[in-house]
Order: structure tokens, then C-alpha cells, then sequence
């Protein structure tokens, strides 16, 4: 009995023994946990009390640095911008601004451009960088990412320039051409000729004062604000009428047709100038004594059926390299020949923005000496299909030489499907 009782007094001995050391070990265990760590020293209890709420509303990326240049608290814009890698400041001239705003207290700023994350085609990211003291410890880094801001600066003073300089031909010519009226005051062919050049001239500058208001029109206006249901007979008669004189000087035959009882909702004038635009320029662009087609289709889409107008001449074509560039501003394929025949540059940008504002869209398939076709794409005013018009297309009661174009089957070979542009 005497073993027995010193065997069990051992064995609460060692019990007691292995709570007490077990007590103690989980007592270490929560003191070392209390201990600011290396990561806890970065995180957002660091922050000047409201600090951190302010970063996240600002639209700048936000980059907070301590004393041993780490990165106590980043923005995820900052991270999208490739500012912040491994929690460290990965732009090097930022990095300096930060630490030389710690050692004087300065607010600087600067604007750089960085290459972008991602690219191999040495594309620049522009941004402005703020660089301020934040409390005794801290430095805050603002980013503004300025990339878009510039670019739509460099679009605006290319067309400023471009505005000035096709302003200014028309302008320099009449005032050269008044002078030679003057001098020749006593020849009265000068004085014609010279008269002639000069309406060339006033017609060409009314023109393209003219577009420019149509294209600040439609880019600043809501079509759709005083949408309709517009009849595509009436858009293609009012444009074949719009080309009509010059159709006729180079004899070039207009041909309409393609499926009747067609509408489009949207803007009439602005539908009407866009259908126009191409037309015009078919009729321009073409060789004398050939043919300029209009055709109308349905199409069937996901969000509801479209209407196809479609522009086919038989002229000089657009090379490949010109094909993503004619809807930009003041972009001409020949500009010799746009010159010649009095073009701007604008009225294929125009039908851009008015197709984009509808809905629709604007495409193109050329070859060079074949042809060109352009073709716009707009939705159906589907509720307008039952209303009554005249059985053809072509002419209302005309005589042969009155009618302003005429109905067609095939008027042109064929074109391959139109390449849309991206």
C-alpha cells in the first residue's frame, strides 16, 4: 500500500507539473503575440486617425511611405499603375521626391512618363506626381494618371491646326484673287476667269464652315432626343438630288434600289447629311461615265433587326494602309484630289458620329482601281413598315429625264462582305 500511495503521489506531482508549465507556455505564447511584429508595423493603425478614410475616396492613386521607404498603405490604382511591387515604390525618380520631402518638409511635384506594365511597344503612361509630408514619420505620394487628358489635348490641337490651315488656303486664294481682279481691272476675260476662281474658292470655304458646324453638331447633340421613324426612299431620293449636278457633269449614272417599305429611327437631318456624305463622295472619287449604286436591305440582328444602305462606286479604290485612317478628321486618301474636288475631310468623320449616335455603325470594302463600297448600318423603325407609299422607288409620276436616279437589280459586280473598322 505504501508503493501504491508514493505512485500515485508522483503521478500528481508530474500532473500538477505539466499544467503549470502548459499555463506558462500559453502565457508566452499571448505575450509574444502582443509584440508589434516587423508586417504589423505596416498597417493601417500606423495611419493619422481619419488618414486612411481621405485615401479612399480620392481619385489620385495614393501611395503612403515610412521612414525605411516601405509602403505602409497603397491604393489599388497604385498597384494597376505598376507604382507598388513587392511592397515597395518601384518608380525610382518617385522614390528620391519621397525621400528628399522627408529630410526638408517640402511639397513637391513632377510629371513623368513611365513605360507601361505589360506593353513591348514603348507605349508612355504620363502622370503627375505630389509628394507631401504626412505627420513626423510618414510621406504621401499622389499619382494622377494623365494619359487620357493629353491625348484628347493632342486630338484637339491637331484639329485646331488642321481648321487653321484649311481656313487659311481658301482665305490666302480670294485675297490673292481680289488683287488680280483689281490689276486687271481693264481686261475684262481676267477679270471673269479671275471672278470664277474666286466662287470656287467662297463656295469651298462655305463648305467647309459649313461641315464643321454639322460635325460639332453631331457630337455635342442627342439624336435621339428628336428621333423619328425616317423613310430610307426619302433619305436616298434627298441624297441622289444632293449629287445630281455633279453626277451629271462626269455623266455618271446613280442607281437606287433594294427592298421598299424600309425605315430608320433617328434624326432625319443628321441621317440625311451622313447618306449624303457618302454619296458625294462616290460620285467625287469616280471616274467619268461610270456608275454609283444605293442599295436598302434588312438584316437580321440579336438586339433587333438593321438597316443596310449601301454605297458602291466603281472608282479609285482605298488602298489598305488608308482604310483604318479615312474616318478621322481631316484625313484624305489624295489630298491633291479631295482639294480638286472641293473636299474637307470631314464628311466621312460626320457619318461616323452620326452612325455611332444612332446605334449603328459605318463600314468599308475597297480595292485599289476596283471600287469602294461603304456601308451604313442603322436599327429598323419596325413600327413604320405597314405605312402606305408608292410601288417604286425610282420616281413619283416623272418623265424619264426628270428622274433623279433609277431602280436597279445588280448595278455593280458584286463586292466581297464590307470590313468593319475597328
Amino acid at each position: 500500500m505504501n508503493v501504491d500511495a508514493a505512485v500515485a503521489a508522483v503521478a500528481a506531482i508530474a500532473g500538477l507539473c505539466t499544467g503549470v508549465f502548459a499555463m506558462l507556455a500559453f502565457r508566452w505564447s499571448e505575450r509574444d503575440q502582443a509584440k508589434p511584429t516587423r508586417t504589423s508595423l505596416h498597417t493601417d493603425a500606423v495611419l493619422p486617425p481619419g488618414v486612411d478614410t481621405v485615401l479612399s475616396v480620392l481619385r489620385s492613386s495614393a501611395v503612403v511611405l515610412d521612414e525605411a521607404d516601405s509602403v505602409v498603405k497603397a491604393s489599388s490604382a497604385a498597384y494597376a499603375l505598376g507604382l507598388v511591387r513587392g511592397g515597395k515604390l518601384a518608380v525610382e525618380p518617385m522614390m528620391q521626391m519621397a525621400r528628399d520631402t522627408r529630410r526638408d518638409g517640402e511639397i513637391r511635384q513632377v510629371e513623368l512618363d513611365l513605360p507601361r506594365r505589360g506593353t513591348g511597344r514603348g507605349e508612355a503612361l504620363a502622370v503627375s506626381a505630389r509628394v507631401a509630408p504626412l505627420g513626423s514619420r510618414l510621406v504621401l505620394l499622389l499619382v494622377e494618371d494623365l494619359t487620357e487628358a493629353r491625348r484628347i489635348e493632342a486630338v484637339r490641337r491637331d484639329f485646331v491646326a488642321n481648321v487653321s490651315h484649311e481656313l487659311k488656303t481658301p482665305v490666302g486664294a480670294l485675297s490673292l484673287l481680289s488683287e488680280a481682279v483689281m490689276d486687271a481691272s481693264d481686261d475684262p476675260e481676267a477679270v471673269t476667269r479671275f471672278a470664277g476662281r474666286m466662287q470656287n474658292e467662297a463656295t469651298r470655304l462655305t463648305s467647309l464652315v459649313q461641315e464643321l458646324i454639322d460635325l460639332s453638331r453631331v457630337q455635342n447633340d442627342d439624336p435621339l432626343e428628336d428621333a423619328e421613324p425616317v423613310r430610307v426612299d426619302e433619305l436616298v431620293a434627298e441624297a441622289v438630288d444632293r449629287c445630281r449636278q455633279q453626277a451629271g457633269a462626269k455623266q455618271i449614272t446613280m442607281a437606287a434600289g433594294g427592298t421598299a417599305d424600309l425605315s430608320v429611327w433617328g434624326n432625319r437631318g443628321q441621317l440625311a447629311a451622313a447618306l449624303g456624305n457618302l454619296v458625294e463622295n462616290a460620285v467625287n472619287y469616280s471616274p467619268a461615265r461610270t456608275r454609283v449604286g444605293i442599295a436598302a436591305r434588312r438584316v437580321a440582328a440579336p438586339g433587333g433587326d438593321l438597316i443596310e444602305l449601301s454605297v458602291t462606286d466603281q472608282g479609285i479604290g482605298i488602298s489598305e494602309k488608308d482604310r483604318d485612317r479615312i474616318f478621322e478628321r481631316f484625313y484624305r486618301v489624295d489630298p491633291a484630289r479631295s482639294r480638286a474636288t472641293g473636299g474637307t475631310g470631314l464628311g466621312l468623320a460626320i457619318v461616323k458620329h452620326v452612325a455611332a449616335s444612332h446605334g449603328g455603325e459605318v463600314t468599308v470594302w475597297s480595292a485599289e482601281g476596283q471600287g469602294s463600297t461603304f456601308t451604313l448600318r442603322l436599327p429598323e423603325a419596325g413600327a413604320v413598315r405597314d405605312r402606305e407609299r408608292p410601288a417604286d422607288l425610282s420616281a413619283e409620276g416623272l418623265d424619264d429625264e426628270d428622274r433623279p436616279y433609277e431602280t436597279f437589280n445588280d448595278p455593280l459586280p458584286a463586292h466581297p462582305a464590307p470590313e468593319v473598322l475597328p
